[in-house]
């Protein structure tokens, strides 16, 4: 039986996060009735010209630079015509021959990279929207600027596919170029895939699939496609060239239209727009606008706060949250208490109740002041986590939420010496047990007294009582 190399390359449409259209100042939007965002120049009516939208040139260039890839002073911009209803010009702006970026890569982990081809601007066409009355046409989406970024065939696997979108996404966002939200289509990919000998040096026939609304649905898709490829191949049968779109209800693809004959838009140079000329100040002056990108910020991390690699890898998922955890470290809170808090206090918060960051009433300034209540004994770690859940719901300081909840952590051993007494009585056996030398049953005498403080009793203070009450010594 032969075995086969898997090739796949990936089409990733990217929006970028401007205010108005690539050629048009309508506003850039995703939601809104039909319609709505929509200007003249949209609906390509005689005697608009293209007015290039210079924030949208600044974040291409940006996309590029993060991507590591080589801006050309001079590009195209090329019509692609073809006529559908989402199209009113009868033809797209895009970058044909002479793209503002070739090259640059993205990481697919291990230390792989994936390179890139090319990364060209153009304008997204509109929504169509079929019923049972007919097709629906929305131009709220037309004209709003994307970027195109394409990728060598050098992916050998579905889950390294996975990888380089988990990768693009997360530079992207750092960079500041877009949200990357596959949901609402503001990053959207196609795959290509064929399949190949292993030893061979001619690619297979290509497959492009399409309708992949998620990453897991990439890779998914992808997987399918292996599948069948190999047992159409195994069958003595051959690969069709054609674009096969995917069902993720029955997780399988179906033909869509054939590619044996590629469609001939009949790019050629726009004549209402002049050449894009990226002086190297303009691109000197991106490059320095540039934030930090992943890979820095991990490295940063890993030397400066000496964080686990775990806990790398989940602050900088999110630029975000990376900046919320470095002010808590700003405000005087060690770097791994500042992560616990941070991973597990405020990330679950976020997933419970489906909020943003900046949506949670806690500040970082605000736990910091909560820990240094943990750092300076008045408050237990149980108890701090009582005061964040009120902090969640109240606009006050934690100090507040402490005499409000009554968690002010008990130091008194008069206080506590009655509890430690009531815990021996109540614990007979576990006493016995201690005075045996075994020690694992103190704990349950400890936590006796913890649930009778809710928590407020200072830990220190009743193991003290405790092991003089019993008349035993530490472990």
């Amino acid at each position: 039986m032969i075995d086969y190399t898997t090739v796949i390359g990936l089409e990733v449409h990217v929006q970028l996060a401007t205010a108005s259209k690539l050629f048009s100042p309508a506003p850039v939007a995703s939601l809104g009735e039909p319609n709505t965002r929509v200007q003249l120049i949209d609906l390509g009516l005689p005697g608009v010209l293209p007015r290039p939208n210079a924030a949208a040139m600044v974040l291409a260039v940006r996309a590029a630079l993060a991507l590591d890839g080589a801006v050309q002073e001079v590009s195209r911009f090329a019509r692609k015509n073809y006529f559908y209803p989402d199209l009113p010009k009868g033809y797209q702006i895009s970058q044909f021959e002479e793209p503002f970026c070739r090259g640059g890569t993205v990481p697919i982990g291990a230390g792989r990279t994936c390179r890139l081809h090319r990364i060209h601007l153009e304008e997204d066409a509109g929504k169509l929207t079929h019923t049972d009355l007919g097709t629906l046409v929305d131009l709220n989406r037309a004209g709003v600027p994307l970027v195109e970024i394409v990728s060598e065939p050098d992916l050998r696997d579905p889950a390294d596919a996975h990888t380089f979108l988990v990768q693009l996404r997360e530079i992207l966002r750092f960079a500041g170029v877009s949200d990357c939200d596959m949901e609402l289509g503001s990053m959207r990919c196609d795959a290509n895939i064929s399949l190949m000998p292993k030893g061979a040096q001619q690619y297979g026939t290509k497959v492009e699939i399409k309708n992949l609304n998620s990453m897991k649905m990439v890779q998914r898709a992808l997987e399918y496609e292996v599948r069948r490829q190999t047992a159409v191949l195994a069958a003595g049968g051959t690969i069709a060239a054609e674009t096969r779109g995917w069902n993720d209800t029955k997780g399988e693809t179906r033909p869509l239209r054939s590619k044996e004959n590629a469609p001939d838009y009949r790019y050629f140079q726009d004549p209402d727009l002049p050449p894009l000329v990226l002086t190297d100040e303009f691109v000197a002056r991106v490059r320095a606008e540039l934030p930090e990108l992943p890979e820095a910020r991990r490295a940063r991390y890993r030397q400066t706060f000496g964080l686990p690699d775990y806990d790398i890898g989940v602050l900088t998922q999110d630029r975000a949250l990376g900046d919320w955890f470095e002010a808590v470290t700003a405000a005087g809170i060690e770097a791994k208490t500042a992560a616990n808090w941070v991973m597990t206090g405020v990330l679950q918060t976020m997933r419970e109740r489906a909020l943003p960051l900046e949506a949670l009433r806690i500040t970082p300034q605000r736990l910091a002041s909560l820990l240094r209540l943990v750092d300076a004994g008045t408050l237990t770690h149980g108890a701090a986590q009582q005061v964040f859940a009120w902090m969640l719901e109240h606009d006050g300081e934690p100090s507040q939420g402490v005499r409000e909840l009554g968690l002010e952590r008990l130091t008194d051993p008069l206080v506590l010496q009655p509890l430690v007494l009531q815990a021996i009585e109540a614990l007979p056996k576990a006493v016995a047990d201690v005075r045996a030398g075994i020690e694992k049953p103190f704990d349950a005498l400890k936590g006796h007294v913890m649930r009778a403080t809710r928590g407020r009793a200072d830990p220190a203070i009743v193991d003290a009582l405790l092991r003089a009450a019993i008349g035993t010594v530490g472990p």
